[in-house]
């Protein structure tokens, strides 16, 4: 059994302890105030972060092939789970969406965050078996692909429903799908996005406040406001763990959506660095792994995986910055969130699975017969540029 990719896999943690470090510091006055119990947040993410680190490992070590051939089934059930959000009863109304479900054991879980890397494994399965660009039939199979994204917009949850339509675009042009035919898509998709935002009066309001924060600074361009400040006041080497002042009820949702904006001020530029990095790494490893694949299904998947999680890291820096409008979208194991963060072990247990299966983990047989179709094509090439 082939060992795991040891640089990935490092970075993988080291964000995972950052990410607890965070959560402890943005949290603790909040957690007092609203839970009685500084550490409320803490411990759980503490317990979810070590179910996430059994989850990866899990994943990692699962046959490839039980991947490749079951991995749709995950799809179907993030759908159902989405749909299931809609009904009374299971599903859990806050901030108005309803994106959440009800557990055994007073457990919340998050369907949407399953999708957004469930349909790397659908689109993985339909490009390795029956998905052909070249034929007449696949907007229709497109079409019934996107289905449960619309019930995802329904919730609503504009920022999955755009990180997963981002994924599906990039994978499909990159195996092929013509410029033509990718411009025409576009002339249609805009409208239709201006419609979605500027018709929606909370989704309109978010855009204006982008464009002039100052305009309403007391409400709508609060949040951006608040988070720019924390970045201001951080500096080069920051304030010091555990010594920000953004997170003292100035910034929302600091230690979920804006918990980099709690991060730059206490670390700052630095530490901003640091943590960038890391992201920037793992995304990189991912996509080079996904050029190097001989298997179509494993370039497919590690692709899909790799932009799912780079597209979640840049919407949240983006909005965090006032780069983009304010989305509630959390950042990948840095904030809180159990449904996250082990969706986030799961998405990084199957790109080391595709690693550690591409690196080496092929039984000998398979291997050896791979090496002698190698030598066999090696040799008759040889022999055409013999010839007279």
């Amino acid at each position: 059994m082939a060992r795991l990719d040891r640089g990935l896999l490092l970075a993988i943690l080291a964000l995972i302890g950052i990410g607890l470090v965070q959560v402890y510091s943005s949290s603790f006055i909040f957690a007092i105030e609203s839970r009685g119990d500084g550490l409320y947040f803490f411990k759980r993410q503490l317990f979810f972060g070590c179910v996430t680190v059994g989850v990866l490992i899990f994943t990692a070590m699962i046959p490839f092939r039980y991947i490749e051939k079951y991995g749709w089934l995950m799809w179907l059930a993030a759908a159902l789970g989405v749909a299931a959000t809609m009904v009374p009863g299971l599903g859990i109304r806050a901030g108005g969406a309803a994106r959440w479900l009800n557990l055994p054991g007073g457990l919340v879980f998050e369907p949407s965050e399953l999708l957004k890397i469930s349909l790397s494994l659908l689109l993985a399965t339909y490009f390795s078996r029956r998905f052909d660009l070249g034929k007449a039939e696949w907007p229709a199979k497109a079409a019934l692909l996107c289905i449960p994204l619309l019930l995802v917009l329904r919730q609503p949850d504009f920022g999955s429903f755009a990180i997963c339509s981002a994924v599906f675009v990039c994978i499909l042009f990159a195996f092929g799908l013509p410029w033509r035919v990718l411009i025409a898509a576009f002339s249609v998709a805009l409208p239709a996005f201006y419609f979605l935002v500027m018709n929606v009066a909370y989704r309109r309001a978010r855009v204006l406040a982008f464009l002039d924060p100052w305009a309403d600074a007391d409400k709508k361009g609060f949040q951006v406001i608040q988070s720019m400040l924390s970045f201001q006041s951080g500096g080069l080497t920051g304030a010091g763990l555990g010594q920000g002042q953004g997170k003292l009820f100035f910034l929302p949702e600091a230690h979920t959506d804006f918990t980099m904006a709690v991060l730059g001020e206490e670390m700052g530029f630095l530490g901003f660095l640091i943590v960038v990095s890391l992201y920037g790494y793992v995304v990189f490893r991912g996509l080079q792994l996904a050029a190097r694949s001989e298997d179509r299904f494993a370039k497919v998947l590690a692709l899909g995986l790799s932009l799912t999680f780079g597209f979640s890291v840049f919407i949240n820096m983006g909005v965090v910055m006032g780069l983009l409008p304010t989305k509630g979208l959390t950042l990948p194991f840095l904030s809180y969130g159990g449904s996250s963060l082990m969706m986030m072990g799961f998405l990084f247990g199957m790109l080391l699975n595709v690693e550690r299966t591409e690196r080496g983990a092929i039984p000998v047989g398979k291997r050896a017969e791979r090496l002698m179709r190698s030598a066999s094509r090696s040799v008759a090439t040889a022999r055409r540029s013999a010839r007279p």
